[in-house]
C-alpha cells in the first residue's frame, strides 16, 4: 500500500522509489546545492497498511504545501529529517526495513504537471514495516518486599491514528490485586502530544500502617514534549474513591482515625528533564524532576483538600582517566540524589482563610525502603503510633554513591558494584497541641490558616535542625535495559527512636 500525498493535498503517481545519490564534489559546492531553491512535490508512505491516511497527512502536508519561493534544497533536508522523527516516534512502525528514498521529480516521463522548472522538485517515499498489533505477555516479579504475576496486552494503531490501549492485571504478596486499562492516542498527530484515558481498580496491603487501601477511579491525561530538548510535561485531572480498610488487630489509633472511606479529586502537573545517558545505569547527565498535586480547592470536590509537591535532583559524572583505576578502562561513576516533598493543607472550595482538616495517612509521605532510603523499612522512617507509620507532611531524602566495575568485566558488562550512603528526615505538621491521646494528628480536629502556617514552619525548621536517620553500605547492580536489579548490604548508622531499620541484605527492583 503507497499512500500518496501531492500539492494542494491531491494524490500523486505511484512510482517506484529511487535513491538519488550526492557526488563526490568538493565542500564548497555540495554547499552551494543545498541553498538552490527546491521545493517537494509528492510524499508517498509504502507499508503502511492499517494506519490513516489523514494521520500520515497531518505529518507530511507541511512539506508539500506553499514552499515559499526562497527555501532551499537544505532546509528541505531538514524539514523531511524532522517528520522523519515523528513518524518514527509513532512508536506504531518497525526500526527494521524503516527507510526515507528522495529521487528527482524530472525523472518522471515529460509532460507531468506541477513540475517547476527554476526549482529542485523532489519526490520523498518512506518505506516501513508496521508492528504487530497485538502484544500479549504474562511473567513473574520478585523484588521490593513483594512477590507478583502480571499478565498485560497492548493493542496498537487501534483506529489507524496511532491510538493505543494498554490493559493489565498483577496479584502479588503485598497488592492483592489491580487492573487498570489505559487508552491514549496523539492529537492531529503528533506524536508529541499525547491524550489518555484511565481506569483503575487495586486493593493494596500495608502491612507498615497495619491496613489495606483499595482504590477505584479514572484519569484524564495530557502530556507533552517542550522544547528543543525534549523536557517531558504531563497534566492530568483524576478522581479517586479510597477505602481504608482491614485493620489489623493491633493498628494504631492514627490508622483507626483515617480508616473508611475518602474521595480524592485532584490536578497533577508532573515535569522531567533528564538529560542521563542512560536511566538504568548513569555514568554522565543529570535528572531534573518536580511532582505538583492540587486536590480539593477551588471547583474541585471531594473530602481532602491540599497542595502537595515533590522534587527530584539527580546527576552522574565519570571520572577522568579510568583507565588508570581498572585494567577494563570500563568508567568509575560517582553520583548523587536530593529529594523535597511539602504537603500544606488547604480549605476546601474557594476559602483562602478558612479551616483546614490535618493530612490523612493516605495522603501523607513514607519514607524508607530498598528502593527509597536502604538500611531502613518500607516507612521505616519519620512518624510512628506505636509499630505503625503514620507518614509525614515536609521531607528531605538525598544519597551519594560511586559504581565500580566488577574484575574481568569490560565496558559493555551491565554489572557493577555499587558503594553507597543515604539517609532522610520525614516529619508530621504540628497541630498546635490538638493531638490524640497518643500523640498523633487528629484528623477530626481543623485548623485555620494561621495555625497550618504555623506548624509547617515549625515542621520545616526540624528538619534542618538536625542531622538525618542515615545508612551505608555496599551491593550487586545489574543493569537490564527494561530494569534496575540490585542486591544490596546495608549498615544504619543514625536512627531515631521509633525508626525500623533494615540491616543486612535487601534487594531491589527499579522499573
Amino acid at each position: 500500500m503507497a499512500a500518496s500525498l501531492a500539492p494542494g493535498g491531491s494524490n500523486a503517481a505511484s512510482h517506484s522509489p529511487r535513491t538519488s545519490s550526492i557526488p563526490d564534489t568538493p565542500a564548497p559546492a555540495l554547499s552551494d546545492h543545498l541553498l538552490t531553491p527546491a521545493s517537494i512535490s509528492s510524499v508517498e508512505v509504502y507499508g503502511a497498511t492499517n494506519t490513516r491516511k489523514s494521520l500520515l497527512d497531518h505529518l507530511f502536508r507541511p512539506l508539500v504545501e506553499n514552499p515559499g519561493p526562497t527555501t532551499t534544497l537544505g532546509e528541505l533536508l531538514n524539514r523531511i529529517n524532522r517528520a522523519s522523527e515523528k513518524l518514527v516516534r509513532l512508536d506504531i512502525f518497525k526500526q527494521e526495513g524503516y527507510g526515507v528514498f528522495i529521487s528527482d521529480a524530472r525523472d518522471r516521463p515529460s509532460g507531468a504537471a506541477g513540475l517547476h522548472p527554476e526549482r529542485t522538485e523532489l519526490d520523498v517515499s518512506f518505506r516501513v514495516k508496521e508492528k504487530s498489533r497485538l502484544v500479549l505477555s504474562a511473567g513473574t516479579d520478585f523484588g521490593n518486599a513483594e512477590g507478583s504475576a502480571y499478565t498485560n496486552a497492548v493493542l496498537r494503531n487501534v483506529f489507524g491514528g496511532a491510538e493505543s490501549l494498554s490493559v493489565n492485571a498483577s496479584t502479588g504478596t503485598r497488592t492483592r490485586s489491580a487492573y487498570n486499562a489505559v487508552f491514549s492516542a496523539p492529537l492531529n498527530g503528533n506524536p508529541d502530544l499525547r491524550v489518555g484515558v484511565e481506569g483503575l481498580r487495586s486493593s493494596t496491603q500495608k502491612p507498615w500502617a497495619s491496613h489495606e487501601e483499595q482504590l477505584a477511579g479514572g484519569s484524564l491525561r495530557l502530556a507533552w514534549l517542550a522544547g528543543k530538548m525534549g523536557d517531558s510535561h504531563a497534566l492530568a485531572y483524576s478522581g479517586v474513591w479510597r477505602q481504608l480498610t482491614g485493620l489489623a488487630a493491633g493498628a494504631s489509633p492514627t490508622v483507626r482515625a483515617d480508616a473508611g472511606d475518602s474521595l480524592k479529586s485532584s490536578i497533577t502537573h508532573t515535569f522531567t528533564r533528564d538529560r542521563r545517558d542512560s536511566p538504568t545505569l548513569p555514568q554522565r547527565g543529570h535528572l531534573f524532576r518536580t511532582v505538583s498535586e492540587l486536590a480539593g480547592w477551588g471547583p474541585l470536590h471531594g473530602d481532602v483538600s491540599f497542595f502537595k509537591s515533590e522534587a527530584e535532583v539527580a546527576g552522574a559524572s565519570s571520572l577522568l582517566s579510568t583507565a588508570r583505576f581498572h585494567k577494563s578502562g570500563t568508567p568509575i561513576t560517582v553520583g548523587g540524589s536530593l529529594r523535597l516533598g511539602l504537603l500544606y493543607p488547604l480549605a476546601a472550595g474557594f476559602s483562602f482563610g478558612g479551616p483546614a482538616l490535618p493530612s490523612r495517612i493516605n495522603d501523607r509521605f513514607q519514607l524508607g525502603g530498598p528502593t527509597d532510603v536502604r538500611g531502613f523499612k518500607l516507612g521505616g522512617l519519620g512518624p510512628h503510633d506505636g509499630s505503625d507509620a503514620v507518614g509525614g507532611d515536609v521531607f528531605a531524602a538525598g544519597s551519594v554513591n560511586m559504581m565500580l566495575p566488577l574484575p574481568r568485566t569490560g565496558p559493555a558488562s551491565p554489572l557493577r558494584i555499587q558503594l553507597f550512603a543515604n539517609g532522610g528526615r520525614l516529619v508530621a505538621l504540628r497541630n498546635e497541641g490538638r493531638e490524640n491521646e497518643n500523640g498523633g494528628p487528629d484528623s477530626n480536629l481543623a485548623l485555620d490558616s494561621s495555625a497550618v502556617l504555623r506548624g509547617m514552619k515549625s515542621a520545616v525548621g526540624e528538619l534542618a535542625s538536625e542531622l538525618p536517620s542515615l545508612a551505608a553500605g555496599v551491593g550487586l547492580v545489574y543493569a537490564h535495559p527494561v530494569a534496575r536489579f540490585e542486591l544490596n548490604f546495608s549498615l544504619p548508622i543514625i536512627r531515631r527512636e521509633g525508626e525500623q531499620v533494615r540491616k543486612g541484605l535487601q534487594d531491589i527492583h527499579h522499573e
